[in-house]
């Protein structure tokens, strides 16, 4: 029913194979559109929105509720809410 696909990456523009088991992956998967990256582009694409692309998150000093350390956090603190260091919080979870 499959047969292998040639498609072409819109990130890089090389041409890469979309292979039978892919396509019976995807279809098992219920996806019902071809990819549009190859697996190189897919693969740094994924690593990206999961964080590892990150280095220039803003960081930002506290001192913890509980112990009274300095911390950083990657978020910008209120004061609404108490704030730990990362021993703390590891914790109290």
């Amino acid at each position: 029913m499959f047969q292998d696909k040639t498609l072409n990456c819109r990130d890089c523009g090389s041409d890469f194979v979309f292979s039978v088991s892919e396509q019976e992956f995807y279809a098992e998967k219920g996806f019902q559109n071809d990819p549009v990256r190859c697996p190189d582009c897919r693969k740094a694409k994924k690593q990206q929105s999961q964080g590892y692309g990150r280095r220039d998150r803003q960081m930002y000093d506290v001192t913890c509720s509980a112990c009274g350390k300095p911390a950083q956090v990657p978020f910008k603190p209120s004061n609404e809410k108490p704030v730990y260091c990362r021993e703390c919080y590891s914790s109290n979870r």
